[in-house]
Protein backbone atom coordinates (compact mmCIF):
# COMPACT_ATOMS: atom_id res chain seq x y z
CA UNK A 1 0.00 0.00 0.00
CA UNK A 2 1.26 3.50 -0.61
CA UNK A 3 1.02 4.70 2.82
CA UNK A 4 2.83 1.65 4.25
CA UNK A 5 5.37 1.73 1.29
CA UNK A 6 6.14 5.90 2.32
CA UNK A 7 6.03 4.79 6.09
CA UNK A 8 8.96 2.06 5.42
CA UNK A 9 10.71 4.37 3.00
CA UNK A 10 11.14 7.07 5.33
CA UNK A 11 12.19 4.50 8.57
CA UNK A 12 14.59 3.08 5.89
CA UNK A 13 15.75 6.38 5.15
CA UNK A 14 15.89 7.32 9.36
CA UNK A 15 18.18 4.18 9.89
CA UNK A 16 20.24 5.07 6.85
CA UNK A 17 21.25 8.53 8.78
CA UNK A 18 21.36 6.74 11.80
CA UNK A 19 24.20 4.52 10.01
CA UNK A 20 22.16 1.59 10.81
CA UNK A 21 20.83 -1.19 8.64
CA UNK A 22 18.06 -3.76 9.33
CA UNK A 23 21.59 -5.74 9.51
CA UNK A 24 23.83 -3.46 11.62
CA UNK A 25 20.23 -3.76 14.02
CA UNK A 26 20.93 -6.88 15.14
CA UNK A 27 24.33 -7.17 14.47
CA UNK A 28 25.91 -4.25 16.69
CA UNK A 29 24.06 -4.79 20.06
CA UNK A 30 24.97 -1.44 21.16
CA UNK A 31 21.89 -0.61 19.09
CA UNK A 32 19.35 -2.59 20.92
CA UNK A 33 20.35 -1.32 24.38
CA UNK A 34 20.22 2.10 23.11
CA UNK A 35 16.50 1.00 22.40
CA UNK A 36 16.01 -0.20 25.52
CA UNK A 37 17.50 2.69 27.17
CA UNK A 38 14.65 4.69 24.97
CA UNK A 39 11.75 3.07 26.01
CA UNK A 40 12.98 2.80 29.64
CA UNK A 41 13.10 6.82 29.35
CA UNK A 42 9.86 7.15 27.67
CA UNK A 43 8.04 5.27 30.04
CA UNK A 44 10.11 7.45 32.92
CA UNK A 45 8.93 10.65 31.28
CA UNK A 46 5.51 10.10 30.85
CA UNK A 47 5.15 9.04 34.50
CA UNK A 48 6.12 12.21 35.28
CA UNK A 49 4.00 14.16 33.27
CA UNK A 50 1.27 15.75 35.29
CA UNK A 51 -2.63 14.40 35.19
CA UNK A 52 -2.04 11.68 32.91
CA UNK A 53 -6.42 11.02 32.31
CA UNK A 54 -7.86 7.46 32.84
CA UNK A 55 -8.49 6.23 28.85
CA UNK A 56 -12.13 6.57 28.17
CA UNK A 57 -12.00 3.23 25.61
CA UNK A 58 -9.40 0.67 27.23
CA UNK A 59 -6.05 -0.02 25.66
CA UNK A 60 -6.22 -3.54 24.50
CA UNK A 61 -2.71 -4.47 24.84
CA UNK A 62 -0.50 -7.91 24.07
CA UNK A 63 0.56 -9.57 27.34
CA UNK A 64 4.74 -9.91 25.99
CA UNK A 65 5.79 -11.80 29.11
CA UNK A 66 7.15 -15.09 28.50
CA UNK A 67 9.64 -18.20 29.60
CA UNK A 68 13.01 -18.57 27.88
CA UNK A 69 12.51 -22.16 27.48
CA UNK A 70 9.29 -21.38 25.53
CA UNK A 71 10.67 -18.83 23.56
CA UNK A 72 13.68 -21.35 22.60
CA UNK A 73 11.50 -23.81 21.28
CA UNK A 74 9.96 -21.46 18.83
CA UNK A 75 11.54 -20.62 14.81
CA UNK A 76 12.71 -17.02 14.13
CA UNK A 77 9.68 -16.79 11.94
CA UNK A 78 7.60 -18.00 14.66
CA UNK A 79 8.99 -15.20 17.20
CA UNK A 80 8.64 -12.73 14.40
CA UNK A 81 4.93 -13.21 14.07
CA UNK A 82 4.71 -12.73 17.68
CA UNK A 83 6.51 -10.21 18.11
CA UNK A 84 4.80 -8.60 15.00
CA UNK A 85 1.18 -9.34 16.44
CA UNK A 86 2.33 -7.40 20.02
CA UNK A 87 3.74 -4.37 17.93
CA UNK A 88 0.34 -4.18 16.03
CA UNK A 89 -1.48 -3.89 19.25
CA UNK A 90 0.80 -1.14 20.84
CA UNK A 91 0.74 0.95 17.88
CA UNK A 92 -3.02 0.68 18.11
CA UNK A 93 -3.33 1.31 21.56
CA UNK A 94 -0.84 4.54 21.42
CA UNK A 95 -2.51 5.78 18.30
CA UNK A 96 -5.76 5.39 20.52
CA UNK A 97 -4.74 6.93 23.50
CA UNK A 98 -3.03 9.91 21.77
CA UNK A 99 -6.59 11.14 20.60
CA UNK A 100 -7.50 10.44 24.71
CA UNK A 101 -4.61 12.82 25.50
CA UNK A 102 -4.86 16.41 25.82
CA UNK A 103 -1.68 17.08 27.92
CA UNK A 104 1.35 18.13 26.11
CA UNK A 105 3.76 15.70 27.94
CA UNK A 106 1.76 13.53 27.83
CA UNK A 107 0.94 13.52 24.06
CA UNK A 108 4.63 13.86 23.25
CA UNK A 109 5.43 10.66 24.88
CA UNK A 110 3.01 8.57 23.20
CA UNK A 111 3.57 10.01 19.84
CA UNK A 112 7.50 8.77 20.59
CA UNK A 113 6.66 5.61 21.67
CA UNK A 114 3.87 5.40 18.76
CA UNK A 115 6.78 6.15 16.15
CA UNK A 116 9.50 3.91 17.99
CA UNK A 117 7.06 0.68 18.42
CA UNK A 118 6.26 1.08 14.17
CA UNK A 119 9.36 1.70 12.97
CA UNK A 120 10.41 -1.78 14.84
CA UNK A 121 6.69 -2.99 12.86
CA UNK A 122 7.84 -2.18 9.90
CA UNK A 123 11.53 -3.11 10.29
CA UNK A 124 10.21 -7.00 11.39
CA UNK A 125 7.94 -6.85 8.20
CA UNK A 126 11.37 -6.85 6.10
CA UNK A 127 12.50 -10.02 7.44
CA UNK A 128 10.72 -13.18 6.42
CA UNK A 129 11.74 -16.70 6.30
CA UNK A 130 8.30 -18.38 5.23
CA UNK A 131 6.71 -17.28 1.96
CA UNK A 132 3.66 -14.71 1.72
CA UNK A 133 3.46 -11.81 3.74
CA UNK A 134 2.35 -10.66 7.37
CA UNK A 135 -1.01 -10.55 7.54
CA UNK A 136 -2.86 -8.93 10.91
CA UNK A 137 -4.92 -11.90 11.57
CA UNK A 138 -3.09 -12.84 14.87
CA UNK A 139 -5.15 -13.15 18.15
CA UNK A 140 -2.33 -12.39 20.76
CA UNK A 141 -2.77 -13.00 24.07
CA UNK A 142 -4.14 -9.85 25.47
CA UNK A 143 -5.37 -7.60 28.31
CA UNK A 144 -7.06 -4.09 28.58
CA UNK A 145 -5.84 -1.42 30.84
CA UNK A 146 -7.39 2.30 31.15
CA UNK A 147 -3.81 3.80 32.66
CA UNK A 148 -1.51 5.50 30.00
CA UNK A 149 1.60 4.17 31.86
CA UNK A 150 0.76 0.94 31.37
CA UNK A 151 1.11 1.79 27.55
CA UNK A 152 4.93 2.59 27.97
CA UNK A 153 5.55 -0.56 30.62
CA UNK A 154 4.70 -3.08 27.73
CA UNK A 155 6.68 -1.13 25.45
CA UNK A 156 9.72 -1.44 27.70
CA UNK A 157 8.48 -5.00 28.53
CA UNK A 158 8.87 -5.80 24.58
CA UNK A 159 11.68 -4.29 23.84
CA UNK A 160 13.86 -6.15 27.00
CA UNK A 161 12.11 -9.32 26.73
CA UNK A 162 11.02 -10.80 22.87
CA UNK A 163 12.70 -7.98 20.36
CA UNK A 164 16.13 -8.04 22.21
CA UNK A 165 16.35 -12.24 21.97
CA UNK A 166 15.02 -12.44 18.96
CA UNK A 167 17.91 -10.25 17.21
CA UNK A 168 20.20 -12.14 19.79
CA UNK A 169 18.52 -15.23 17.73
CA UNK A 170 19.11 -13.33 14.23
CA UNK A 171 22.14 -12.13 15.15
CA UNK A 172 23.53 -15.91 15.56
CA UNK A 173 22.05 -16.59 11.61
CA UNK A 174 23.17 -12.95 9.76
CA UNK A 175 26.25 -11.95 11.50
CA UNK A 176 28.87 -14.85 10.69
Amino acid sequence: SPPGLLLLTSFLLHVKEDHASPTRLVCDNRLIQKYIVEAKDMEKKAGQCQALPALSCPAVLPLVDFTFQQWKSKSNETKRREILCDLALLVSAAAGAQGQVSDECGARQLSQLYQHANSFFLLLQTFSWEAGHWEPSCSPHSMEQTHITSIFFTYRRLVQGKLRFFFYDLAKVLCK
